[in-house]
């Protein structure tokens, strides 16, 4: 057996001695929504932390919840996880995608990812939506490297319809319905920690990106292999390097995704309503 399936028998395992509970939906929350799982809107069966789970990633950032959350939104049983691990915790990428492997062993078929990113195209202003459309995963080490846990998935999956036409569209009637401007586009995916120079800004740009960021796209490589149904939601909170005087700063990018975080709470709210009963 291979050694990432393994590791993912074990977790499971782990999980499953704390809990029998079988998610419809998978929900990983970025920056602004680290605190979705105690809103009103879920009703809460378990919590499992990360570090209860064995030979599972935990993050090296002080000051986030890293827990997995069990319950509902409306009727759809969702597993929500807050706060992701990231590549530049210093984990190989195997390591960083292991929790969206496991939530889709756990029973979940569709993925919603969500995050904050720099906007790269100038038609972006902090505090929009993008609803991505496409990845670029250049520039980060891919997560289906090394032998293949045939388990999961084929060994060369096609990439070429990651994110769900679909759940886009959806998105997109979701957010005319409630008066939420959303955008669609490229998410580039860097390391990190480090945010991007300038020129490297400029390539992202010539390249087709329309957003930077530290995660997701390598998530949802993982899920697509998995055979997963994927869409991804980008807070633009900073336009990115370069692009105006300021420098960036963590405290930009908080600021922006607390003040939208009502709207995006709303909007991922009605999305897991709606697709989790297959409307």
């Amino acid at each position: 057996m291979n050694d990432v399936y393994k590791k993912l028998e074990t977790c499971l395992k782990s999980v499953r001695e704390k809990t029998d509970f079988r998610p419809e939906t998978a929900l990983i929350l970025g920056s602004g929504l680290g605190n979705y799982a105690d809103e009103k809107d879920v009703k809460i069966e378990k919590k499992i932390p990360y570090h209860e789970i064995e030979g599972f990633p935990t993050s090296t950032v002080p000051g986030h919840k890293g827990q997995f959350v069990f319950g509902y939104v409306g009727d759809v049983p969702v597993v929500i996880m807050q706060r992701r691990v990231h590549y530049y915790d210093g984990y190989p990428m195997s390591e960083e995608v292991l929790p969206t492997r496991l939530m889709g062993m756990l029973g979940a078929k569709k993925l919603i990812l969500t995050n904050a990113a720099g906007g790269v195209n100038y038609d972006y202003s902090p505090g929009d939506f993008m609803i991505i459309k496409d990845h670029i995963t250049q520039f980060i080490p891919s997560p289906l490297i090394g032998a293949n846990p045939d388990e999961l998935g084929p060994r060369f999956p096609d990439m070429s319809a990651v994110y769900d036409k679909e759940l886009r569209r959806t998105i997109r009637r979701i957010a005319d319905n409630l008066n939420i401007p959303v955008q669609e586009g490229v998410y580039v995916q860097f390391t990190g920690p480090a945010y991007e120079t300038p020129s490297e800004i400029k390539m992202c740009r010539t390249l087709g990106g329309d957003a930077v960021g530290m995660s997701t796209a390598c998530e949802a490589m993982a899920a697509n292999h998995m055979g997963m149904q994927i869409c991804g939601i980008s807070c633009i909170t900073n336009m990115a390097c370069g692009m105006t005087k300021t420098p960036l700063s963590h405290e930009e990018v908080q600021k922006t995704a607390d003040r939208v975080a009502i709207q995006f709470k709303t909007l991922i709210t009605a999305l897991i309503k709606t697709t989790g009963t297959g409307e």
